[in-house]
């Protein structure tokens, strides 16, 4: 490996972990250089598997460029702040912290430092979503479905594992401030009110522009769904983030019913070609690279960060509980 990349540490090892391990191993502008993991098991198994250092904490991060996050949620904010302590660069997975106010502390952090910080909001760098912003025009509507199955494994309400994804490309494709939050959280699993962890959340934005998006998110549905649809003046653009395509629809015309044929209207569909096959998650390292290499705008990204951190925190605070077996 060039000695001129930038040597990387990467913060955990679980199922997104070995996928950034992956990523940033096969990435021929940096290098993976050492995987910090407390289960040493586990943390040796996946250094070993992608050719680096091991180890079980950090202290001065010598010899390290950049640093990507990917351990629990709740551990976000005390390992970032150490690192940014270091004055290292971090990428850190989504949301950046567990709190918004915790969110809020790591931004300033890093922008009174002058340090590069990037959050994984990886839908941004979806081939689908990536090439609908290269033709989109002014949106009037934006719906969002982000529903799953229940995976045990996720500790946190889907307002931040979830909706956040949905509600950031909203923001991004609607281009306005924004002037109100409403939300419902739902609890349905016996655990889900005691430990504060919704099963579903849906969440009204309501634009200066007018604009509205209503974005729903779930963990108890019997099927993965991952759309988003944006209304203009003139089209509907379907986005399908699973299967990675788009749907552009024209409504042009509609005759009036009659006893033999039924009511009858004309709809141009296209399918625009996906001007992108870059798996998101390398997309996604590519960006971080350009900010460490000062090609991409550090305050534009930090400033990106927040905005939706914010509708979740505030659709949080607005939302009204529903659920089996609730008051």
């Amino acid at each position: 490996m060039n000695s001129a990349v930038p040597r990387v540490a990467l913060i955990g090892s679980g199922q997104m972990g070995s996928i950034h391990a992956r990523v940033i191993s096969q990435s021929a502008r940096c290098e993976l250089a050492l995987l910090i993991e407390p289960r040493e098991e586990q943390g040796r198994a996946v250094a070993e598997r992608f050719g680096c250092e091991w180890a079980a904490d950090f202290d001065d991060l010598s010899g390290i460029d950049a640093v990507v996050i990917a351990a629990a949620t709740q551990v976000h904010y005390a390992i970032a702040s150490r690192v940014l302590a270091l004055g290292k660069a971090v990428l850190v997975e989504k949301p950046l912290a567990a709190t918004y106010e915790q969110s809020v502390d790591l931004v300033r952090t890093a922008e009174a430092s002058g340090i590069p910080l990037m959050c994984g909001l990886l839908e941004r760098f979806n081939p689908a979503v990536r090439t609908a912003r290269e033709f989109i025009g002014d949106v009037w509507q934006v719906t969002g479905i982000r529903h799953s199955p229940f995976v045990s494994r996720i500790a946190t309400g889907v307002a931040t594992d979830l909706l956040i994804h949905d509600v950031d490309l909203a923001i991004g494709f609607v281009g306005q401030e924004l002037s109100s939050v409403t939300g419902q959280f739902g609890y349905f699993h016996d655990s889900s009110r005691s430990n504060s962890a919704e099963d579903s959340a849906d969440a009204v934005l309501r634009f200066d522009s007018g604009a509205v998006a209503n974005i729903s998110a779930s963990r108890v549905s019997q099927r993965k769904i991952r759309q988003l649809s944006l209304l203009e003046a003139e089209r509907l653009i379907e986005i399908d983030l699973l299967r990675r395509d788009i749907t552009v629809y024209r409504h042009i015309a509609d005759s009036v019913p009659n006893d033999r044929d039924g009511y009858q209207q004309q709809t141009i569909i296209e399918i625009p070609t996906i001007r992108y096959s870059e798996e998101p998650l390398a997309a996604q390292l590519d960006r971080y690279l350009d900010l460490l290499a000062g090609t991409a705008d550090l305050d534009a990204e930090r400033r990106s960060i927040l905005p939706a951190h914010r509708v979740v925190h505030e659709a949080s605070q607005a939302a009204e509980s529903v659920g089996v077996g609730l008051p």
